[in-house]
This record gives structure tokens, C-alpha cells and sequence, in this order.
């Protein structure tokens, strides 16, 4: 059974992904255990309220589990799995390829889409800029291409990160020629760039996307502005205006203090940037709730990305 097909009162026997594991205090005393278990179209909270102490590693984030147990939905905390039985899961048991979601696109296809993309850049010095943090030969490539876009909301699986950069370059890379006074360029390559401090912020491990220290402590922004200013300045002639240009849509992409950028879009290209950014973002929630809902539903719950629940009546009707 998918998670999204799970129903109120139904026993589970089978394979789930170990999604976050947190051991909290019990009101009387001791210790129970709070997962969240998930396939490729969301997760749920598991309690374990007995033996927390000899489930050592067979649980840690990342690790695949059989799980026996009771789906129930909770009046007060909601969807979760009451667990009578956690196992490690023997050999043949519990395919990834189930567990594990992912973009539309093959990472073949979208590599092929950005070359083609950057391929487009005329700024010698920008196209410098990015052969030398994605070029196939780059010291980042190969983690750029398979790093995720987030944690929770968006695009958060392996592959995520390639797949947000190339739609929002795309689509801004469209929009530049509508639009007089836009240095197509400049947003292109702010667009490609402006997540690039998520290599650094957020763990590369496909089972269990993390914040690492470093993201925690310094913030995906920041790191990514170092990383860009320091090959920047390695580059010989590289025009000030076009650094400048650059680095303030990285760090202003979100486009707002409260929401992490320290500084607001001032350009024409930051500005744009940000839209689509917000835009892609939120689009990618609602690929995310599509994925978790359940046959013939067309509303899904509320959710803290979009504000609201999403509404997908074509899906429910077909």
C-alpha cells in the first residue's frame, strides 16, 4: 500500500523509509520513539511507545524498516501509525525505487537541457562563471546534480536541485525577451546560481535530506554567495557591474528580510528571479500534494507552503 492509499483503522505489513526519528520523554516517565515513515507519495508519523531502547540503528534516518502496525487518524495530532513490530528489513525487501520520489525528467535530460541552456549565454565572463561551478568537469557538478531542492516542500529528492535551477532559468530565460530593459544574461545565469549555497546547506544523501551545520548556522544564502564571490574573483577581467549584478540576486532571491534575504530584489533580473523562484516553488508544492493525495480526492489538506490545501478537481474526476 502507497501512504497516500492508507485509511483510517487499516493494519500495515510492509516496507516504509525512515524519513526523521526523534526520541522524546514520556509524561510518567521513559522514553517513546517519533518517526516519520514515508514512500514516494509522503509520510506519516509513527509512535513507538515500548523497546525504544533496543531499536539502536535499525531505525536512524535514512534506513528502510518493516513495519506492522495500525493506521489511524488521531482527532488531536492526525494521520500516524500506531507500531506493534520494527524490524530491519531482510534482503528482497522493501525497493527504493518505490520509497524514494523523484522529478519527471531523467538527470540525463536535464543536463542535456542546461548545457544546451548555458550554451545560450554570450558574456564570455559568465559563461566562465558557469562552466566553472557546473561545467561537466567542475569540482560541484556532479554534487549539483544530484543534490535536492529542499527539505519538505519542493522538489526535496535527489535530482531536485538540478531540476528547480533548470525550470527557473528556463522559464526566466523566456520571460527575459517580454519584458524590455532585462539583461538576459545576467538573469540567466542569477537564475541557474541562485540556489547553489544548497550544496553546502543541506546533506547530499538521497534517503535523508538534512540540514547540515553549516546550513544551520550560516544559511544557504550566505553560503552561496561566498561560493560564487570566491570563483568570481579567481576569474581574470570578470566586469565589477556583472559581479554585482550576480551576487545581488543570490542574495536576494527571496525577496524579503523575514524570509532569509538579507537584502530586496533592486534589479530588474533580481526581481524577476525572485518571482520565478516563488513561482517554481509553489508550483512544486503542488506537484508534491498531487503525489500524496488519495484516490478521488480533489482537495488536499491544509498545507503551510501554499497557506491553504490545493485544489485538483480533474484529478478526482478522472
Amino acid at each position: 500500500m502507497l501512504v497516500r492509499e492508507l485509511s483510517d483503522g487499516q493494519d500495515i505489513d510492509q516496507a516504509l523509509l525512515v524519513r526523521e526519528r526523534e526520541v522524546r520523554a514520556k509524561r510518567g516517565g521513559g522514553e517513546f520513539l517519533r518517526l516519520v515513515l514515508g514512500d514516494r507519495t509522503g509520510g506519516v508519523a509513527a509512535m513507538v511507545w515500548d523497546g525504544v531502547a533496543d531499536l539502536p540503528d535499525i531505525c536512524a534516518q535514512g534506513c528502510v524498516v518493516w513495519v506492522q502496525g495500525r493506521y489511524e487518524v488521531h482527532a488531536r495530532y492526525g494521520p500516524q501509525i500506531r507500531v506493534r513490530l520494527l524490524r530491519a528489513c531482510g534482503d528482497g525487501e522493501g525497493d527504493l525505487r518505490d520509497l524514494l520520489d523523484g522529478p519527471p525528467r531523467s538527470a540525463v535530460q536535464m543536463e542535456a537541457d542546461l548545457r544546451e541552456l548555458v550554451g545560450t549565454v554570450q558574456s564570455l565572463h559568465l559563461r566562465a562563471l558557469l562552466d566553472g561551478l557546473l561545467g561537466p568537469s567542475s569540482p560541484t557538478w556532479a554534487q549539483f546534480r544530484d543534490a535536492p531542492a529542499a527539505k519538505r516542500y519542493h522538489q526535496a529528492y535527489q535530482h531536485g536541485l538540478l531540476e528547480h535551477a533548470l525550470s527557473v532559468a528556463q522559464a526566466v530565460s523566456a520571460i527575459s525577451a517580454t519584458f524590455p530593459g532585462i539583461d538576459r544574461d545576467v538573469a540567466v545565469t542569477g537564475a541557474l546560481l541562485h540556489d547553489i549555497g544548497k550544496l553546502e546547506a543541506y546533506t547530499s544523501d538521497r534517503c535523508a535530506i538534512d540540514m547540515t551545520d553549516r546550513g544551520k548556522l550560516q544559511g544557504e544564502i550566505p553560503l552561496g554567495y561566498y561560493r560564487v564571490r570566491r570563483l568570481i574573483e579567481e576569474l581574470p577581467g570578470f566586469p565589477e557591474a556583472a559581479a554585482a549584478a550576480v551576487l545581488h540576486i543570490i542574495l536576494s532571491h527571496h525577496g524579503a528580510l523575514e524570509h532569509g534575504s538579507p537584502v530586496l530584489p533592486c534589479t530588474r533580473e533580481a526581481t524577476l528571479v525572485h518571482m520565478i523562484d516563488n513561482l517554481g516553488g509553489r508550483l512544486g508544492s503542488f506537484d508534491r500534494l498531487e503525489k500524496e493525495l488519495p484516490q478521488g480526492s480533489a482537495w488536499s489538506g491544509f498545507d503551510r507552503a501554499l497557506g491553504g490545501g490545493a485544489y485538483f478537481g480533474e484529478r478526482a474526476a478522472a
